[in-house]
């Protein structure tokens, strides 16, 4: 069973990606989407792989490759397209079936039972997301809401991939690995659909650094270590906590107003985490008793 001190750790991954939106919006320049994500997730991986100085066997390569792609490359990808089709508040409550997705692939890949306190959770989590960000009357594009959707497939399938698959190295190489091939799978793309950056402020820069060592090295390595320790359906529950530091930011250093649907949303994502952990804690959102501990490195074949 995971400590509380577990929790908390992997809790902050998804606070500290709230943070994205204000450090893009304030430090970055607009209209580099892939350039930003790719300069994300390469340098993170690259600084991470010398401190570990460990490449993947070649039976891992393809595996890797797979998780980079689900987690960062295609996840980030049709989240910039969500965000550029759709309203903040439409592209987050989409994003946001996440968890129920986790919950429905570990079924598939782990053999995990289907537990109503899980799906009560998912579904709360949304319905709290949607009263911290969604707004009446906004428009709905279709391409907008696909992307939106295959985003949160992406990132749940490898939310569970990387439960399921575990190579025999540490968690920081583990991480390094998918966050470099996740960076590489993003170069092409970058480089020939988007223009050249401009020349780089000291602002710019600080902005990437942080997105890079902070937004992704760090935060990725706790929610892998998190999902090593815990059920896939509960980690994921903790990403509701995302949206809700992205509103408290902007209350605190946007002057931005935060309004009484916004707060009942705060207090709902928060009762979901709860019901998530619960789930977790009780045994009945997991097949058997290694489920709550690590995992062994799975064999390859």
């Amino acid at each position: 069973m995971a400590r509380n001190t577990d929790w908390y750790l992997t809790a902050l991954a998804p606070a500290i990606w709230g943070s994205t939106y204000l450090v893009t919006t304030e430090f970055l320049p607009g209209g580099y989407p892939l350039t930003v994500a790719m300069l994300r997730a390469l340098p993170a991986g690259l600084v991470m792989l010398l401190i570990a100085k460990s490449l993947p066997t070649r039976a891992w390569y393809g595996r890797v490759f797979l998780l980079g792609a689900l987690n960062f490359s295609i996840f980030w990808a049709l989240l910039f397209i969500a965000a550029y089709r759709l309203p903040g508040g439409i592209a987050a409550t989409v994003g946001a079936v996440q968890p129920l997705i986790v919950v429905l692939f570990a079924r598939y890949w782990m053999a995990s039972p289907i537990t109503l306190l899980s799906i009560i959770a998912a579904l709360l989590g949304i319905g709290g997301v949607a009263l911290l960000i969604l707004t009446p009357n906004t428009p709905l594009d279709p391409i907008g809401i696909s992307a939106a959707l295959g985003g949160a497939i992406s990132m749940a399938a490898g939310t569970v991939l990387s439960r399921k698959w575990q190579p025999p190295v540490s968690l920081a190489t583990f991480t390094a690995w998918q966050l470099t091939a996740g960076g590489i799978l993003l170069m092409p793309f970058a480089f020939l659909l988007e223009p050249s950056l401009p020349t780089l402020s000291i602002g710019n820069m600080a902005g990437l650094i942080y997105l890079s060592l902070i937004g992704a090295a760090l935060t990725y390595f706790l929610w892998f270590r998190g999902l090593s320790l815990m059920h896939p359906s509960a980690v994921a529950t903790l990403g509701f906590l995302s949206p809700v530091t992205a509103v408290l930011l902007g209350w605190l250093a946007l002057g931005q107003h935060v309004t009484t649907w916004e707060i009942l949303g705060i207090f709902t994502v928060l009762a979901s985490v709860w019901l998530g952990l619960q789930a977790n804690h009780s045994g009945k959102a997991v097949l058997t008793k290694t489920i709550n501990k690590p995992l062994k490195p799975e064999t390859i074949q």
